[in-house]
């Protein structure tokens, strides 16, 4: 699974996609997708990606209070 930085566009291979979907881990552990050398891994925020598309991350996967703020 690739997630994209919103700050400068770069693309993040996940390397849990379950952490992606759990709401109660801020953040998940990736490698930048920056040429053929694979990167050393990394903890980004959740906040701070998107989907390839553009698209924000759903807020179920985010926010463990989702459902006290509906």
């Amino acid at each position: 699974m690739f997630l994209k930085n919103k700050k400068d566009g770069t693309l993040i291979k996940v390397l849990d996609a379950e952490a992606v979907i759990n709401p109660m881990q801020p953040t998940i552990s990736g490698r930048i997708q920056n040429g053929e050398e694979e990167q050393d891994p990394e903890d980004f925020d959740k906040n701070s990606l998107t989907f390839p598309s553009n698209e924000n991350l759903p807020q179920c996967w985010i926010d463990p209070n989702y459902q006290s703020s509906l």
